[in-house]
């Protein structure tokens, strides 16, 4: 029997996700070819501003990898733009010529953004924000120039702003209403966001209109023209202007093929248009009974009941949806449903706490709950709008209302020990985007073993769109699988590649002796033959830590930064940090940095907070013959390493020293300074209990004492401030040494990669590291002969090009 043919105009979240529902029910029926405008698979386009932010990655936001299209025989057309449709022969036609005969057509084409009608929309600079070009555009401006507008204070505009602000613009936000996300929050909701906002650095016109973009002589934008809200001309820089103002359905192709739209393609409660039954859409190009959706989960609705449709079962219809907001701007949890304005004829329940940054308004009309708009604290924002669309009366549980579920269940408003999770029936909707239940996951929990977040939105799609419910989501999972579930969990896989986690692969490099990657791959069956761009610099750690002198160091298994064994900056410079033993120099090294910033004009000198000099803006193609005429070793400023070993002056110059910190520093710094790690490693020493080099938050921390040396570890100083906990005492200088080095390699043995010191001991604990290296003296002087012989001969990478494997054709490329 012939396969029907189905053509899908559009690769977005909307059609692909009619797709799986179609292959969940009707595998065999169609044969299928998707034509995708954009040269990616299926993607998050909810995750953009997470990768703009630099907190995600492009490969993590794909939803269905090429694997998924080939796996279920679907034939792919990415970056080609579908420009006929012909209605008679059915068959759409590629704007490079591909043709393709259909059956049934899905069009699935999305939505544009709307370009402001101004003067200057045409300049170089000014860009929308919608797809994955648009967003590498952002982060590649944010490289080069300082200046940005954004226009539009919608959920998209804040998203870019803050994104653009994370990679170090200035940023404007250019609204032409008074009041932030106008559509999702009323007006003292939207003052608290734009409040938080410029406490984080974004400045915002508000109630202001775009007259114009100005440009330079290149035909770049340089400025944007506002008139505000008193009628005053304003002139702002703007070096790159972004245009998030609202979209429009891409409704062009429909028409041209004398499909009826008007709002969007017009379509029938089973997706069908009302022109020709052949031919379906969903998301947001669809219009159904007058209205184009936006969110998330009334387009899956809409999947899902045109997937039954095509797979000719004839059931299910699309009424519309009841649609509740639930989004996390910046890091700010909102939610909104219903009537949240108010008006005459309605009631309305605040509570408001602008110092604790939450706000909560509740409209009521005739005993039912009709409006929510919650800034802050969401966690009963799917109570509410249960409430709301079963029209339930209140006032048995109005005086509780506020509270929410667990006050409004239990009769103790004050109750602090309520689980919102466990408070839940099983048929309580838990993510709205994709319509799973709480009595979904949590039989997916069981019957699957499920133990980490990523394996639950693998089974279930739980927080796999917009990521609004992943608080919830994660009680349930400590509910159910055992409670012990955590960002870092026990058992969670290194990378898509494998199902094997960090704890695996180190166990069984270490039992099969395993000293190439291509051996562990081999190994342990890895799905992808040479890895990725997230396993390979681990398992390359992995190897080298676990057999020194044996395995291998590859260089292309390490991050941009130590193959060029120096940090890139924003702007696509570099910088340099030669190593001062200890924080100490002398005149001879100045001079010679002094000399080198003269002759390669490095625009800035920085000293560090790790008492070192910064070269800041060195090209890359003058790296080598800086270092070489600098004649310092390496600092290791860009790599999981040894950074510095911070010191006070101590007893040889400090009235209160009671010990030679400086030389004690000194000591560490060249016996470790080739030591790479899991992941940076800082190390201090202090003459004396006042600790003047901040000991108590370094990895390894040593405090000068009237008897000896007071030994710590596993401080951290970064975004979360960690003490250090006390480790042990010791006399002597080559006792500070021998445990300092023991703990390391410790930590170098049994640490996974990218995890902390402070994380590693966290996850071991510190008795067991007591047990390792105090309880055992013969093993604690094993680990630090270990460490001595692993780093023994390891080249410096700017002085032993060949030993280091430094790929010298990297610099000569930009001389080229």
């Amino acid at each position: 029997m012939r396969k029907m043919k189905l053509v899908m105009v559009g690769n977005g979240m909307a059609g692909v996700r009619t797709l799986e529902e179609l292959i969940k029910i009707a595998p065999d029926l169609y044969d299928i070819t998707v034509f995708g405008a954009e040269p990616h698979p299926n993607y998050n386009r909810i995750l953009l501003s997470p990768v703009l932010a630099g907190e995600q990655t492009l490969d993590e936001i794909i939803l269905n990898p090429l694997s998924w299209y080939a796996e279920h025989g679907i034939t792919l057309h990415l970056g080609r733009k579908v420009t006929q449709i012909d209605r008679v022969r059915r068959r759409v036609v590629a704007e490079d010529g591909t043709t393709a005969d259909y059956d049934r057509l899905l069009i699935a084409t999305g939505s544009s953004p709307f370009i402001l009608p101004v003067p200057g929309k045409e300049l170089d600079g000014v860009i929308a924000y919608r797809d994955i070009a648009d967003t590498q555009a952002m982060i590649d401006a944010a490289a080069k120039y300082r200046h940005a507008v954004v226009i539009g204070g919608g959920l998209l505009g804040l998203e870019a702003a803050n994104g653009l602000m994370r990679r170090g613009m200035q940023v404007t936000v250019v609204h032409l209403v008074d009041t932030l996300m106008e559509r999702q929050l009323d007006t003292v909701a939207g003052d608290l966001l734009r409040r938080s906002l410029v406490d984080r650095g974004l400045d915002f016109r508000l109630g202001a209109q775009t007259q114009a973009l100005l440009g330079d002589e290149a035909g770049r934008v340089r400025a944007i023209q506002l008139k505000d809200k008193d009628g005053r001309t304003l002139e702002l820089p703007a070096e790159l202007v972004v245009m998030a103002a609202g979209i429009r359905p891409n409704t062009a192709l429909a028409e041209s093929a004398g499909l009826h739209c008007s709002r969007g393609i017009v379509v029938t409660d089973t997706m069908q248009t009302v022109t020709d039954p052949r031919v379906y859409s969903v998301g947001e190009c669809a219009a159904h009974r007058g209205i184009a959706y936006g969110l998330v989960a009334p387009l899956f609705e809409q999947g899902k009941v045109c997937a039954t449709h095509l797979a000719q079962f004839g059931i299910g219809r699309y009424t519309g949806s009841q649609v509740s907001t639930k989004l996390k701007v910046t890091g700010i949890d909102l939610f909104s449903a219903g009537n949240f304005s108010g008006g005459a004829g309605t009631e309305e329940i605040v509570m408001s706490d602008p110092f604790a940054g939450v706000y909560k308004k509740l409209v009521i009309q005739d005993d039912r709950l009709v409006g929510a708009c919650l800034y802050g604290d969401t966690v009963d924002g799917g109570w509410y709008f249960k409430l709301l669309r079963e029209g339930r009366r209140i006032a048995d549980i109005r005086d509780k209302l506020m509270f929410g579920e667990a006050g409004a269940n239990i009769g103790d408003v004050g109750h602090q020990g309520v689980n919102r999770a466990a408070a839940m029936a099983d048929a309580d909707e838990v993510c709205g985007c994709n319509g799973v239940t709480k009595g979904t996951i949590c039989k997916a929990i069981r019957d699957k073993g499920l133990f980490t977040l990523d394996e639950v939105r693998k089974h279930t799609k739980a927080s796999a769109s917009c990521g609004s419910c992943t608080g919830l989501v994660e009680q349930l999972l400590m509910a159910t699988a055992g409670g012990d579930y955590s960002a870092a969990p026990r058992k969670k896989a290194i990378c898509a590649c494998t199902d094997a986690s960090h704890q695996d692969v180190r166990d069984a490099i270490r039992d099969g002796h395993l000293t190439t990657l291509a051996d562990t791959f081999k190994a342990l069956d890895w799905r992808t033959p040479d890895g990725c761009a997230t396993c390979r610099p681990a398992l390359n750690y992995y190897l080298i830590s676990t057999w020194p002198k044996e395995a291998v160091d590859d260089p292309q298994s390490r991050f941009i930064n130590e193959r060029s064994h120096a940090n890139i900056q924003k702007d696509g410079h570099y910088s340099v940090v030669p190593r001062m033993w200890g924080g100490e120099t002398s005149a001879a090294e100045l001079r010679r940095i002094a000399d080198v910033v003269d002759k390669y004009k490095i625009p800035t000198v920085k000293v560090t907070g790790g008492q070192r000099i910064d070269l800041l803006g060195v090209k890359k193609e003058d790296l080598v013959h800086v270092w070489r005429d600098i004649g310092m070793p390496s600092g290791h400023a860009y790599a999981k390493a040894l950074r510095t070993v911070k010191t006070c002056v101590g007893s040889e110059w400090c009235r209160f020293g009671t010990q030679d910190s400086t030389e004690m520093g000194k000591d560490l710094e060249r016996a470790l300074w080739r030591m790479y790690a899991p992941h940076k490693v800082k190390i201090a020493v202090s003459g004396c209990p006042r600790n003047c080099a901040e000991a108590g938050i370094k990895d390894v921390g040593v405090i000068g004492v009237d008897s000896g040396w007071e030994i710590y570890v596993a401080g951290n100083g970064g975004i979360k401030t960690e003490v250090a906990e006390f480790f042990c005492k010791v006399k002597t200088p080559e006792e500070v040494l021998e445990h300092a080095g023991a703990f390391l390699q410790l930590y170098r043995l049994e640490g996974w990669y990218l995890e902390r010191t402070v994380h590693y001991v966290a996850r071991v604990g510190l008795d067991h590291v007591r047990k390792k290296i105090l309880d055992d003296a013969a093993q604690r002087q094993a680990l630090w002969a270990q460490l001595q012989f692993a780093l023994d001969g390891e080249p410096d990478p700017w002085f032993e090009f060949g030993q280091a494997r430094v790929d010298l054709r990297q610099f000569e490329k930009l001389e080229a």
